[in-house]
């Protein structure tokens, strides 16, 4: 079969015309966030945010265009828009557009992920903290404690999921609209690192960014789940802020180390969330200690307590502290987390008593069946 390039696509899509503009698209510098991988494509279309909705058939053209290239298997095609940001943080309505799905924005009052019962957002307010290996981890530990989970991995820069799970391929689409979740451990996951190249960078800016991550919560058949746990991107830019106005989160992780400067910036994400109504469920110390295999001397390699005192401070609570071990490196990198790869394991225990608790400030909130009337 022949191999499409990324020339044979903006080619096609030239033919594309923007009928409110009367030029293509292409031209128009309406394209962007190209990626052309084994056959499959993906790209973005910018569009005024007061067209909204009304320039899909513009979306379905382009879709249409580049599946009549030789060599294309599937089509990715979203809409963009700049919106400007607001002064204040302001509660949103959580919904997307009808029809083909494939423009996010406010105008519908509907549940962004149907058949999930609840959301939680794993955060820290820098990288480097270990919070992918915690959102693993913790969302195999929820399934371990016998929930129905799933996992979203909303790094758009730096997905690191598919490695971390031990997951190859590329979801399939049985409709030709939704996706369905790559799968392993008993949990449903999605990331895009299984639609791009492990190597491929990322130059997307933030809406185009904030489109890609409603697709994968909106366009994702998840099923019904008992939790989906989002790994957040680092800080608390444009696209987390957003995340966390447009998401219906239950709630939310700190994931932190003990040293100052993590501490510093963990508390901005906790602010942030707060700004926004998200409930925080309380701090993670990651790293907190390192104990030698050999001799079992105990080193505080990055000082310790420090999350513990922080989330005293802030009035949330210290959900648990996690060790700089080399099992939990090793189990990571070889997609094989330890909460599964060693589940008797201190760690893992650890792992599970956070999921816990976790667990029980979520069900807490959720609705409560109501009475059931049989008449005879």
């Amino acid at each position: 079969m022949a191999k499409v390039t990324e020339e044979q696509v903006v080619q096609a899509l030239k033919s594309v015309v923007d009928p409110d503009r009367g030029a293509d698209i292409v031209s128009l510098n309406m394209l962007s966030g190209l990626v052309v991988r084994d056959g499959n494509v993906a790209f973005s279309i910018e569009v005024d945010p007061k067209r909204g909705a009304q320039a899909e058939p513009v979306r379905h053209a382009a879709e249409k265009a580049v599946e009549r290239l030789p060599g294309v298997t599937s089509v990715t095609a979203v809409l963009t828009a700049h919106n400007a940001a607001p002064a204040q943080p302001q509660k949103v309505d959580h919904g997307y557009a009808q029809g083909h799905g494939h423009f996010h924005g406010q105008q519908e009052q509907k549940p962004l992920v149907p058949g999930v019962k609840a959301i939680v957002a794993v955060a820290s307010g820098k990288g480097g903290v270990g919070k992918s290996t915690t959102s693993a981890n913790l969302a195999l530990a929820l399934a371990a404690n016998g929930q129905k989970v799933g996992l979203l991995d909303a790094d758009i820069y730096g997905p690191s999921m598919p490695r971390m799970l031990g997951i190859q391929g590329r979801p399939v689409s049985h409709d030709g609209h939704t996706l369905e979740p790559m799968e392993n451990y008993g949990i449903k996951v999605m990331s895009m690192g299984f639609l791009v190249p492990e190597d491929t960078p990322m130059i997307w800016r933030g809406p185009m960014v904030m489109s890609a991550l409603q697709q994968m919560l909106g366009d994702v058949n998840w099923g019904e789940l008992d939790v989906l746990v989002v790994d957040m991107p680092p800080g608390t830019g444009d696209a987390q802020l957003t995340m966390a106005q447009q998401v219906p989160l239950a709630g939310a992780v700190i994931v932190s180390t003990p040293q100052d400067i993590a501490l510093l910036d963990a508390r901005k994400g906790l602010n942030m969330f707060r700004k926004v109504d998200v409930p925080v469920f309380g701090i993670i110390e990651n790293m907190s200690y390192f104990c030698c295999p050999n001799c079992g001397h105990r080193t505080e390699v990055f000082s310790h307590g420090g999350a513990r005192k922080e989330a005293e401070k802030l009035g949330t609570d210290f959900l648990g502290e996690i060790p700089l071990d080399i099992q939990i490196r090793e189990t990571s990198d070889e997609g094989q987390p330890i909460v599964v790869s060693k589940p008797d394991s201190e760690h893992a225990k650890v792992y599970r008593a956070i999921a816990k608790v976790v667990w029980d400030k979520v069900s807490a909130n959720l609705p409560k069946a109501g009475p059931r009337i049989v008449v005879q």
